[in-house]
């Protein structure tokens, strides 16, 4: 009887169960390793890039901020040297803090907490925002601009009362800052109390609310972001309205192409002013001082322009010298109250 014998082993099977074998001791060395000295790390490539500029209106990750603590109630006058910072007549004391109201005998926050403005033919107003989120960046704008620039405070800061008060004392009119919806949201986070399109009024007015309450001395408010709610008209009527019937103006800041405000404002009588024209979207000398130009322009054409800005290093520079000959080429910078429309009565 002939012996059967196996078949031959093919090179490609040996292959195989020899591959097999490597990735089987691979994986029993890694094993080990990772027991014995921990997890294992590989290196990597590390590039040493720089740090973008952040966003226009944002000067810090204002999700992650801490909030702003208001008075608990305001029983009296506040000023700030000769500045009005708080009046127990202009303010309805909330559980989340001070409200703006109209007084009894009809006076205005807006109007009572507006700052001087000089008379003349050619009026243009700057508004810078970001104020109150960094400390640092905060007092080199009250440092370096001039008085009759309009500031804008984010909410979100513990002592953000401490620099609206010492920049209405430097003879500044003050912005709040509202948080409100961006397209990206929430990639683009503008805080914890942000407004929202669809969204039911009463949570919206809620959120409104606790914004308002962050400080007092405020002429008006303007918009944080808000990309998606400014282009919402039902979103954004209900809130104008409570500015209206709280005595504020509304300022957009003109970076929402699709913005609705104007025509939200005119409906609900709410006063309103809009920029002509963004600074420093691009932050380089040469453009912050053609636009500043461009501001001029508008202001001889149509009396007036507003300008908005943020409170970079070098937009504080070049505003701080385009001001210091304004006057001679015959212009004034006014606050943004003095160019303001008012509602109709």
């Amino acid at each position: 009887m002939t012996a059967l014998t196996a078949p031959p082993i093919s090179r490609a099977m040996r292959a195989l169960a020899l591959a097999s074998a490597s990735v089987f001791c691979l994986l029993a060395a890694a094993a080990l390793g990772i027991t014995v000295l921990g997890k294992v790390h590989r290196p990597g490539i590390m590039m040493d890039l720089p740090v973008p500029s952040l966003p226009k209106h944002i000067s810090a990750p204002l999700a992650a901020a801490e909030p702003a603590t208001p008075p608990v109630m305001i029983d009296k006058v506040i000023l700030a040297g000769r500045a009005l910072v708080a009046d127990p007549a202009l303010i309805e004391n909330s559980p989340q803090g001070p409200l703006p109201r109209i007084a009894d005998d009809g006076r205005t926050p807006m109007a009572a907490y507006a700052a001087p403005a000089l008379s003349g033919k050619f009026r243009i107003a700057i508004v810078v925002s970001g104020l109150g989120i960094s400390a640092k960046a905060t007092a080199a704008a009250l440092a370096g601009l001039p008085a009759g620039v309009t500031l804008g405070f984010a909410p979100y800061a513990m002592d953000v009362q401490r620099w609206v008060s010492e920049g209405r004392q430097l003879g500044h009119e003050a912005l709040l800052e509202l948080p409100m919806e961006p397209f990206d949201f929430p990639d683009s986070d503008p805080g914890p109390h942000t407004l929202r399109s669809g969204v039911d009024r009463d949570s919206n007015g809620q959120r409104l609310e606790w914004v308002l309450s962050r400080f007092t001395g405020y002429a008006g408010v303007t918009n944080l972001l808000g990309q998606r709610f400014l282009a919402d008209a039902d979103a954004l009527s209900p809130a104008m309205t409570q500015l209206s019937r709280r005595g504020v103006y509304f300022y957009d800041n003109g970076a929402v192409a699709q913005s609705v405000a104007a025509d939200v404002a005119s409906r609900s009588g709410t006063a309103f002013a809009k920029a002509s024209g963004t600074l420093d979207g691009i932050q380089t000398a040469l453009e912050i001082d053609k636009q500043l130009s461009n501001l001029e322009a508008q202001a001889r054409d149509h009396g007036s322009a507003i300008g908005s800005g943020f409170l970079y290093p070098i937009t504080i520079e070049r505003i701080a010298a385009w001001s210091k000959t304004l006057e001679k080429r015959g212009f004034v910078l006014v606050p943004v109250s003095a160019i303001v429309s008012q509602p109709p009565k």
